[in-house]
């Protein structure tokens, strides 16, 4: 429900707020919080990392000239007060829907969007990149990357930060630490972060500096920049951020408002050339009580209800893909002392945090750093253990490299649990499972596998924990499954071995993944039209069953490939099989039937999959493409 708000209905742009007294900032931050709770509270989404830093984002707009001046949040968690300041205030409530806002920052949307982000560490390279153009074009912009303590510690900030500190590039980095990415920050730089707040001392030493200072000459006070250098090396120990070439200051309270603004205005002043840290303390789910509290002081949430907090349940019993996962992998663990998860910060997304409950030791919880989780993975191979490495598909392109030379070359057998496979809904294109089918299957040495449902699933972990001699892959989507009965953990399938469904004689249809529910209901479609179907769950996108496939093309007119995943994968495999044994001269009609050639915005799944072409009509409508001309309906002979 819409608000009334003293300051904020008059607040639609940035220079709004400058209009304003700096006494009324934190007025203006009380009514942006107040907003940003009732909004997600219609939409869901994400809450905790927003209402943390709803001080800093009206400090940053008030005292920067945006978007003259380039503001860039990392991730884009964080950046629903962004939005709600920068003219999209009216929009909020569309937040994550069709055709509405997205969940993070994008170049599309707004000009205060100078970087479209999502994943995590990119601010820093990208303001850079901005920070050396303005140079190259004589401009005098400012450039800000806002990036939370989770996302500093992953490898792509520290390469950004050693490029930075080298350039004499000015730069400013706001490292907001909140003490909780996703998961528990984990790592060294966590411990070191958290040594850097020395409280008192830290702060009245430099105080009792700058008034000693104060009281000499100029020419002593010239030096005293040195001495404070000196003084915040004695204090902390030495800063890693120092070190790196940047002029660091901090830490101090990120919703303090009096202290903010004077920073930030020095920063922008400044004539230093080269990166500036300003390094701030904040509470993810400030100002809320019941995200103070929470766990993940409410990091993602679904709708819910202001006044008690309850978010609202999905209305499935049924388990999510997810979660069987994690529960096969702890009873096969039970069984087999060699078996470890993995993970890069998501521990609850991917179920891990049900495997490290059960065994502590033998669960990595690497933080965001995929690339590491990869090598890292295969490290622990070479030594005879039997490592799950659970990433989501969009994530594990980031590692790619690694996947390629560090684990299929050397034909390791890490298992990959590739979560959220296929579209995703809400989190749009940035979070959507695309492309793993592709980049996987061009590998040699590699066993991909597509699960259609829960069974399958439980039924290719049994498999993939005795795949000893290569690297393996096991995709699954978000969401729950059909609500099948779970076999027990020795079921297992043959390597490279598909699963016919239903036997038809003009139309051959090879599912690969969980389109398979409406390859049965078109099959049901067109039988109706007296037109039978067979389907096949080809489980494998590599090794394909070449002996099925090949007698399907034999014994069917029309052979179609359904998948969720991008050109280049599963289809294109079968087609360049048939190509290559001659079956297309002999007169096979064939199709693919992909994600299309683009990026699908955020909807429900329904009808992403539907602007996708993968839904039940339209499979059945594609075979009758095939099958009959335009004008009459050709009989075809059994």
């Amino acid at each position: 429900m819409k608000q009334n708000y003293k300051f904020l209905d008059n607040i639609n742009f940035p220079s709004d707020i400058r209009k304003l007294s700096e006494n009324d900032l934190q007025k203006v931050s009380d009514e942006v919080r107040k907003e940003l709770i009732s909004a997600v509270s219609e939409t869901g989404g994400h809450l905790g990392a927003g209402l943390g830093v709803v001080e800093l984002t009206v400090a940053l707009h008030y005292v920067f000239d945006t978007p003259n001046d380039k503001l860039i949040w990392d991730v884009g968690h964080q950046s629903y007060p962004h939005k709600i300041l920068t003219g999209r205030k009216n929009k909020i409530r569309t937040l994550r829907q069709g055709n509405g806002l997205s969940g993070f920052t994008k170049r599309s949307e707004s000009e205060y969007d100078p970087f479209g982000a999502a994943h995590s560490s990119t601010s820093i390279s990208s303001a850079l990149g901005i920070a050396e153009a303005n140079k190259l074009a004589n401009k005098s912009s400012n450039v800000v990357a806002v990036i939370g303590d989770g996302a500093i510690s992953a490898g792509m900030a520290y390469e950004a930060m050693n490029n930075a500190g080298a350039s004499r590039t000015k730069i400013i980095v706001i490292l907001n630490d909140n003490d909780m990415s996703i998961a528990k920050p984990v790592g060294a730089m966590r411990a070191y972060l958290a040594k850097l707040f020395t409280g008192k001392i830290y702060f009245s030493l430099r105080e009792t500096l700058k008034l000693i200072t104060s009281a000499f000459s100029k020419r002593f006070s010239a030096n005293a920049g040195k001495a404070e250098d000196f003084l915040r090396s004695a204090v902390t120990g030495g800063t890693l951020f120092s070190s790196l070439g940047f002029y660091y200051v901090g830490p101090i309270d990120g919703h303090d408002l009096t202290s903010l603004v004077p920073i930030l205005k020095n920063a922008k002043d400044s004539k230093h050339e080269g990166p500036i840290m300003i390094h701030i303390k904040t509470q993810k789910g400030k100002g809320y009580s019941y995200a103070e509290k929470a766990t993940d002081h409410y990091h993602g949430v679904s709708k819910f209800n202001v006044e008690t907090g309850e978010q609202v349940k999905s209305v499935s019993n049924l388990p999510t893909y997810t979660k069987i996962f994690a529960n096969t992998l702890v009873k096969h663990a039970q069984k087999d002392s060699k078996i470890v998860g993995i993970t890069a910060a998501m521990p609850g997304g991917t179920g891990m945090d049900i495997f490290g409950k059960e065994f502590p030791k033998r669960m990595f919880d690497v933080g965001i750093a995929e690339q590491h989780a990869v090598t890292f993975s295969a490290g622990l191979a070479t030594e005879g253990y039997k490592p799950y490495a659970a990433i989501y598909s969009t994530f594990l392109q980031r590692a790619y490299d690694q996947v390629v030379h560090d684990v299929a070359i050397q034909s390791l057998p890490v298992r990959f649990a590739i979560d959220r496979a296929g579209l995703v809904g809400a989190d749009g294109p940035t979070h959507a499972g695309s492309f793993d089918i592709t980049y996987l299957s061009t590998l040699p040495n590699f066993i991909v596998m597509a699960a259609s449902d829960e069974a399958e699933l439980v039924k290719m972990i049994n498999t993939s924990v005795d795949i000893n001699d290569k690297p393996s892959a096991i995709r699954y989507p978000r969401g729950t499954g059909v609500g099948l009965e779970l076999p027990s953990i020795d079921e297992k399938i043959e390597i490279g071995k598909g699963k016919v469904i239903q036997k038809g004689k003009q139309a051959c249809i090879l599912s690969l993944g969980t389109r398979l529910e409406e390859c049965k209901l078109a099959a049901e479609e067109l039988k109706n039209k007296g037109i039978s179907i067979t389907i096949i769950d080809a489980r494998f996108a590599k090794p394909l069953d070449q002996e099925l496939i090949l007698k399907c093309a034999r014994d069917h007119e029309v052979m179609i490939t359904i998948e969720e995943g991008s050109i280049g994968g599963f289809g294109s495999h079968v087609k360049n099989l048939l190509a290559e044994k001659g079956v297309f001269d002999k007169g096979l009609k064939f199709r693919s039937m992909t994600l299309p050639d683009t990026f699908i915005e955020q909807d429900s799944l329904k009808k992403m999959y539907e602007r996708a072409g993968l839904n039940a009509s339209q499979i059945s409508k594609k075979i009758l493409d095939i099958l009959f001309t335009k004008d009459t309906i050709k009989v075809v002979k059994n």
